[in-house]
């Protein structure tokens, strides 16, 4: 029986019989989790999936490959990538063609809980934000360097934020002395740049900048456009793909 952590029994995976439902819905062949997280659709799936098919996962985060390992079922692997390589991946394991393609797109409750991982407001900790801690610029990185236009545009583009200028100013003001290098910094650099709304006071000002930096960093909607035209190509005629996303991006 596989092996279950505290984290992964507190994660509550979102559509999980609906999606499950539909990508295994063929029963038998080869069927992917895009986005493995820490493994509630992939155990939905492995739940449904024939006896002699099979399933592999994508993830891009060390932390959700580790975790991986506590799923013992001989019909299922993991590749550490992002689920915008998955046609490549697959060719380098001999696969051309699947019947189901599972996506959960976003930042995954695990990564949010982890102070140390830099997704949140609500902890502080380092301002790091990537999904994949073995490379990429940090969040703290990208403000460090990027233009002011280049962060307005940013927090615009990916965080519909309606100060974003505003925002992008006032970090370019400050960011040298000390540097913005924790998530404390920033969420309390924008708490005092943007005016409060009176008809949203349960959002914290930051929610949307951090969700659009976050958006740069792991450069998300490109990795969603490689990975949907991936699926494309790699899905059977009667195959099925389900996606799940939160944004309206």
């Amino acid at each position: 029986m596989d092996e279950m952590t505290d984290s992964q029994a507190l994660h509550r995976t979102v559509l999980l019989t609906e999606a499950a439902d539909e990508v295994s819905r063929a029963r038998n062949g080869i069927f992917i989790d895009a986005t493995f997280g820490r493994g509630g659709h992939s155990r939905a799936v492995l739940a449904r999936i024939a006896p002699d098919a099979r399933l592999i996962a994508f993830d891009r985060d060390p932390e959700a490959i580790k975790s991986a390992a506590a799923i013992t079922d001989p019909r299922f692997s993991i590749v550490h990538a992002p689920f915008s390589e998955m046609k490549e991946q697959l060719a380098a394991l001999g696969i051309s063609q699947v019947n189901g393609i599972l996506m959960d797109i976003g930042v995954s409750s695990p990564q949010i809980d982890e102070a140390g991982r830099g997704f949140s407001f609500r902890m502080d900790g380092p301002l790091d934000m990537r999904m994949d801690t073995t490379c990429g610029l940090t969040a703290a990185q990208w403000l460090a360097q990027a233009s002011e236009s280049d962060i307005a545009r940013v927090l615009r583009d990916y965080g519909e934020e309606r100060f974003a200028g505003k925002i992008a100013r006032a970090i370019c003001r400050v960011r040298e002395e000390p540097p913005i290098e924790r998530t404390a910094q920033l969420a309390d650099l924008i708490a005092r740049t943007v005016p409060k709304n009176k008809n949203d006071s349960a959002q914290h000002p930051a929610t949307r900048s951090f969700q659009a930096i976050r958006i740069q960093v792991n450069g998300e909607l490109d990795e969603l456009k490689r990975a949907l035209s991936a699926a494309g190509s790699l899905l059977a005629c009667d195959g099925v793909l389900a996606v799940i996303s939160f944004h309206s991006l």
